[in-house]
């Protein structure tokens, strides 16, 4: 059964799933509908709302559509960037060329794939997605090398799932925003209050621990059960994948290229750069980390293990192809969010959610509703920024503790990430599959997986 929903979903997107662009322009055309229906705000207001600058007729002085979270885009594309020149470091490449060549079959490449880029997704988002994308296709190449058969598409899937644990692990912008008073301030409104939230009530909660733990066993073990039947397995070859060449370092001679070349120079950076976060966890406590801290720490590591300014600077060159689709798309995710928040369409979603939520099910529905969002706005942050007080509000009126209530949000975004294809686009790119070969074999394990999200929730 669950291959035959696989193979459904997978011929199904193959034929109806468009490029991410397009997808973006029609979601945003579904939410000016949207905004007209449910709110009975005519597309005109629903216009100066997604540009940002214009509600009721009237001039803001901030920018709340389009351009409203270009400093928070920086903050995705260093950490994707950051995560991908790790990636790329030589050490840990050659890591990945050793593990793929031990991989027995094509089952077990599935299962190493899915748990290899869930536990870096848990470290650091960018990371997971950066990992499970190179590894995916090395295993690809690797099995084709080596004459196993193996359904590429479905190895693809697995280096994609980093993204269905991100937000319970070290990265999840939601609890690493309400760590600090200064941070909730930037998503919650002046009149709801809220006192900042260790980690450990969110990310190292019993919920969150019991969640990954079910994710990290079933997710590799429903993946296998999609594998389809020896007839239709498509290998490596049929995608093309992007050339891995070594990225280019600096070459020749004299004092320009020795300094290119500089450990020295890349280890005081590094030094300078491990010493400020060890100055300032010792002062804010492990709780506060943020993803500036995150994204800090992983530029140090990458430097360290490039050896040099010139290589690392060339790795950041190369990742930063990887960061289009973010650049493009992000503005208008941003003009939808300005568009739910402006005209009041997220709070009809939300309080909709809250009136007909009890203590009991506050989770699972709240899980179901950022789900929902997600679809229109895929970043955590950015989401939470709209979501996040009416979630908070009402955990507050159902007395539902607060690190569930976050939890409950973290989960329903990360587990659509699974049907929005806009996190996936630097996978592609690195893999040479389509959205289309990817989504269908994701949204059934988004469907397969949704238990173990919603049992946890009503359990604690």
């Amino acid at each position: 059964m669950i291959r035959r929903l696989a193979d459904a979903l997978s011929r199904w997107s193959a034929r109806w799933v468009p490029d991410p662009f397009v997808i973006v322009i029609l979601l945003t055309l579904l939410t000016v509908v949207l905004v007209w229906w449910l709110t009975g705000r005519d597309p005109i207001e629903a216009l100066g709302a997604w540009g940002g600058r214009i509600q009721d007729g009237e001039l803001l002085k901030a920018e709340r559509g389009l351009w409203s979270l270009l400093a928070f885009a920086m903050q995705m594309c260093l950490t994707l960037v950051t995560g991908y020149a790790l990636a790329a470091a030589p050490a840990v490449r050659r890591g990945i060329a050793r593990l793929v060549d031990h991989v027995p079959t094509a089952r077990w490449a599935i299962v190493v794939t899915a748990l290899v880029a869930m536990i870096t997704g848990l470290l650091n988002w960018g990371l997971g997605l950066i990992v499970g994308a190179i590894l995916a296709r090395d295993m690809g190449r690797s099995l084709k090398r080596r004459g196993i058969r193996a359904h590429y598409p479905l190895i693809g899937a697995a280096g994609y799932t980093g993204l269905l644990v991100w937000h319970g692990g070290l990265s999840g912008s939601a609890p690493l925003k309400i760590t600090r008073a200064s941070e909730i301030a930037t998503v919650l409104p002046p009149n709801l209050h809220l006192d900042p939230l260790p980690l450990s009530e969110t990310i190292g909660s019993p919920l969150n621990l019991t969640v990954a733990a079910l994710l990290l066993v079933g997710v590799p073990l429903a993946l296998v059960l999609m594998s389809p039947r020896d007839a239709h397995v498509r290998e490596v070859d049929a995608f093309a994948p992007g050339d891995d060449a070594a990225i280019a370092l600096p070459v020749g001679d004299g004092p320009a290229r020795t300094l290119d070349r500089s450990f020295l120079l890349a280890a005081l950076l590094a030094a300078a750069a491990l010493g400020y976060l060890g100055m300032l966890v010792s002062r804010v406590g492990f709780g506060a980390i943020d993803l500036n801290v995150i994204n800090l720490f992983f530029l140090a590591v990458g430097l360290l293990l490039h050896k040099s300014p010139g290589a690392y600077s060339a790795a950041i060159g190369e990742a930063a192809r990887s960061t289009g689709g973010i650049l493009l798309q992000f503005p208008f995710y941003a003009g939808i969010m300005g568009m739910m928040a402006l005209t009041g369409l997220i709070g009809v979603l939300a309080h909709a959610v809250g009136d007909a939520a009890s203590a009991a099910s506050f989770g699972p529905l709240t899980f179901l509703s950022a789900g929902t969002v997600n679809l229109f706005v895929p970043s955590g942050g950015g989401q939470f920024a709209v979501q996040g007080p009416v979630v908070i509000e009402a955990a507050h009126q159902l007395g539902v503790p607060m690190g569930k209530a976050v939890m409950a949000f973290c989960y329903g975004d990360q587990w659509t990430n699974m049907l929005q294809p806009f996190w996936a686009l630097p996978l592609l790119g690195i893999t040479g599959l389509k959205v289309g070969d990817l989504i269908g074999y994701t949204a059934a394990l988004m469907i397969l997986v949704a238990p173990l999200f919603i049992v946890p929730l009503l359990l604690f």
